[in-house]
C-alpha cells in the first residue's frame, strides 16, 4: 500500500542546507579547551568531580558540532502536509505556522511549523529558493497561520553562533 506521502501532489519542493557552516579556526577551538580546562580545574579544586566531567564533555560535544558540515535537506509540500526527507508532518498535525523573514536578509526566509509531536514540536524550515509569499498563502489554506518567534533554543544557538 502506498504511504499517503507519495499519493498526494507535489506543490513545492527544495533542497535547503540544515544550517549554515561557519568555518573556526584553530584559536576558536584552543579558547573553548582552555575554558573548558580550566573551569573543570577549578571544579575539581571544589570538589565537584561530576559538574567537571559534564563541563568537558560538553566542550566536547561543542567541539564536534562546530567541525561538523551541514547536510543538506530535501522538503516537499505536498496537499497532504510537509515531507522533509523520510518523515512526514500531515497537516492535521500542524497547530500554527509563520513565514519568518529576516530584517538583514543574511539568511533566506524560513517557515516555522508548531506541531502536536512531542519529539518535533517546532520544525524550522529554511526556504531557499522557494517563493515565500507564494507558500503563505498555499499554507493559509491548510493550517492556522500565527505569528510566533524563533525558540529559545534556536535564539540561544544563534547567539553562540553553533
Amino acid at each position: 500500500m502506498l504511504s499517503l506521502r507519495y499519493m498526494a501532489r507535489t506543490v513545492f519542493e527544495w533542497q535547503a542546507k540544515e544550517y549554515e557552516f561557519e568555518e573556526r579556526s584553530a584559536d576558536w577551538y584552543w579558547a573553548l579547551g582552555i575554558i573548558a580546562t580550566a573551569l573543570a580545574v577549578v571544579c575539581v579544586l571544589f570538589g565537584n568531580v561530576l559538574l567537571a566531567l559534564v563541563i568537558i564533555a560538553g566542550a566536547v560535544a561543542i567541539a564536534l558540532q562546530a567541525a561538523k558540515h551541514p547536510k543538506i535537506h530535501r522538503f516537499v509540500l505536498t496537499d497532504a502536509g510537509l515531507a522533509i526527507d523520510d518523515a512526514f508532518y500531515p497537516y492535521d498535525s500542524m497547530t500554527a505556522y509563520a513565514i519568518l523573514e529576516y530584517i538583514d536578509n543574511e539568511f533566506p526566509p524560513a517557515l516555522s511549523v508548531k506541531t502536536t509531536s512531542f519529539i518535533t514540536p517546532h520544525l524550522l524550515v529554511p526556504l531557499s529558493g522557494v517563493n515565500a509569499d507564494a507558500m503563505y498563502a498555499y499554507l493559509l489554506q491548510h493550517v492556522v497561520h500565527e505569528p510566533h518567534e524563533l525558540p529559545f533554543s534556536h535564539r540561544i544557538a544563534a547567539l553562540f553562533r553553533f
